[in-house]
């Protein structure tokens, strides 16, 4: 029996050693689990915001491409058939096409607002000959048919500036744009003949800083 009681210290001691490498391992292994889990968790979001981050890139330089190319254009500006139109009616006929554009598009209007004659424009300092508006808009569409709007601008007979184009995907869905656009119409007070005499007459004397440049 003496014998015995000489092992159960040592015994004693290696349960309790294997014991505590027991609960070790049943609160430590979970935990490293769920480290491991984070870490890779952690990675992937990396790997998903670097890839939204090009996306957003690639999306911003056709962006700029396709709206440089509406900028660099040359156009006539539009002018009413009629004489003595109010601004609501000068603005209408743009604004109309406009709305047109978008809808055709399948692109959705969040808020629309516009602005007469802003200031800083060179039509605007012009004085009465010339009509400016601008069309500050919040629209939800793809990249595709946010392009097709803008070759539209671009396609469009008469000039259309624009002003400013703020693009974010939709956080839920990374397809879905949320834009903020801004157009800038122009339109002249008198009507369309009389539009054409003037060019004609201001060409023929070759007045000095006549031609007005579309501004960019």
């Amino acid at each position: 029996m003496d014998k015995y009681k000489r092992y159960m210290g040592v015994i004693a001691f290696v349960a309790a050693v294997a014991l505590l490498i027991f609960i070790c391992v049943s609160v430590i292994s979970p935990k490293i689990q769920n480290l491991n889990d984070t870490k890779l968790s952690v990675e992937d979001l990396q790997q998903n915001l670097e890839a939204k981050r090009n996306a957003k890139i690639n999306i911003q330089k056709k962006l700029k491409k396709l709206k440089q190319s509406v900028m660099s254009s040359q156009k006539k500006i539009y002018a009413p058939m009629e004489d003595k139109l109010g601004n609501d009616t000068l603005f209408f006929t743009l604004y109309s096409d406009v709305i047109e554009m978008v809808h055709n598009n399948t692109i959705k209007i969040k808020s629309i607002d516009y602005q007469y004659n802003p200031e800083g424009d060179i039509f605007v300092a012009q004085g009465s000959e010339y009509f400016v508006c601008d069309v500050n808009m919040e629209i939800v569409s793809n990249y595709t048919n946010l392009g097709k709007l803008i070759q539209d601008i671009y396609q469009y007979p008469y000039y259309i500036r624009i002003n400013n184009i703020e693009v974010l995907p939709y956080p839920k869905d990374k397809k879905i744009l949320l834009s903020k656009i801004s157009l800038r119409l122009y339109s002249r007070t008198s009507p369309e003949a009389e539009a054409i005499a003037e060019d004609r007459e201001q060409s023929s004397n070759q007045i000095e800083g006549a031609d007005v440049p579309l501004p960019q």
